[in-house]
């Protein structure tokens, strides 16, 4: 009778505790959203990987208070999704979770209203669920809501920071409203100069009115030459354009050069002309021109971070065979892993070294790469593939 009892005890004990912890969902992302489209509710997705600690330590610690499962099973529709397994993926690149945990808050039309990240504690986890919870969050359609002339700061800071990579016309166009409806005697903050620099990409930008209007108030938070080096970019950015001969695949340097010099200088000039070259001829697999371009730009490597030489060197491991053009990009390789040694940077200079014939530093940088690939539980292959050549 006495282990009837027991056993009794332990089975309504952990009933009880199963009911006081948030109810996750295990349906489809578009029946979630339905279904908070329905209840007049929010949707809460907890974004996580199978790997991440904070996530493992949220779903023992937070997620089972009674006081969050109380608020989050009322208020939400809740779900938690494996970013990186089956439809967890679309969901992943739809709203730009590059961290874990990611909580995502959509509304019923399946829009982002707050993304957060990090482990929580329970207080904070629960008052951030509050803050999210508002009325105004479930009265529609953030778009349909800022066609209708909605304008108030907090609206269209919201659609800023969350659509600024998910949908980034739309960020854009409520970043114009916001500046639009600052007056000349507004003061401006920091995090705003943040956003207005993010939204320009043009002179014919409305923002860009703005920004030169308040360039007095602006360089409070930034240095005057760093305001200058965007403007810089901002001109240049249309002449780039009209520079690029889609027929030809190729870029008027004369035009170019002609057209930029004069509005910001020669250097600055030479200086986009070359970034833009890189970046055309990579697009367009023009290696040829690549290689010119990246040998003028990087000739003063000391100049460029680690990670910009690296990504070059990679590009003339994969496609060029000049031994001196090699030489070079043995040198950008170097200087990422002078840095700091990583599977990919090592693999990157094994390559290269072997295709300048050295094949004794070849495999030992090669081993390196696959050593610490193992190590850290990534993938090996390339420099087993390596080594077997060299071998």
């Amino acid at each position: 009778m006495k282990k009837i009892i027991s056993g009794l005890f332990i089975f309504i004990t952990i009933f009880a505790f199963a009911q006081d912890e948030i109810k996750f969902q295990d349906i489809p992302f578009k029946d979630l959203i339905a279904k908070a489209k329905k209840e007049n509710k929010l949707v809460f997705i907890d974004a996580y990987a199978s790997w991440c600690g904070p996530c493992k330590m949220m779903e023992k610690n937070v997620f089972t208070k009674k006081t969050v499962g109380d608020f989050y099973n009322k208020n939400f529709i809740n779900a938690r999704i494996d970013m990186e397994k089956g439809e967890g993926r679309e969901v992943a690149q739809k709203f730009s979770v590059r961290s874990y945990p990611t909580y995502l808050f959509l509304n019923g039309d399946g829009e982002l209203v707050s993304q957060n990240y990090g482990y929580m504690e329970e207080g904070i986890f629960l008052t951030m669920a509050q803050d999210i919870n508002s009325p105004n969050n479930k009265s529609g359609s953030l778009k349909e809501r800022f066609a209708k002339g909605e304008k108030s700061p907090e609206f269209l800071i919201n659609i800023m920071k969350l659509n600024a990579n998910a949908d980034f016309d739309f960020a854009k166009k409520a970043s114009e409203r916001y500046f639009q409806n600052k007056s000349k005697t507004d003061e401006i903050s920091k995090d705003e100069v943040g956003l207005l620099l993010y939204f320009i990409k043009s002179t014919e930008d409305p923002n860009y009115n703005f920004f030169t209007a308040r360039k007095t108030d602006i360089i409070k938070y930034l240095p005057e030459e760093t305001y200058n080096e965007f403007n810089n970019q901002i001109v240049l950015s249309k002449i780039v354009a009209e520079s690029v001969d889609e027929n030809k695949k190729e870029i008027n340097e004369e035009y170019f050069m002609k057209t930029a010099e004069p509005l910001v200088g020669k250097e600055a000039a030479m200086t986009k002309l070359n970034q833009t070259k890189l970046s055309y001829y990579e697009q367009n697999s023009n290696f040829a021109e690549y290689e010119k371009a990246a040998l003028v730009y990087y000739k003063n490597s000391d100049q460029f971070q680690p990670n910009e030489l690296l990504k070059a060197a990679w590009i003339f491991s994969d496609h060029i065979q000049s031994k001196p053009s090699l030489k070079k990009a043995a040198e950008w390789a170097e200087k990422s892993v002078m840095q700091s040694e990583t599977p990919e940077n090592t693999y990157i200079l094994a390559k290269i070294y072997y295709q300048l014939g050295n094949t004794d530093v070849a495999k030992n940088y090669a081993e390196m790469s696959r050593n610490m690939a193992e190590s850290a539980g990534k993938d090996a292959t390339l420099a087993k593939e390596l080594l077997s050549k060299i071998k």
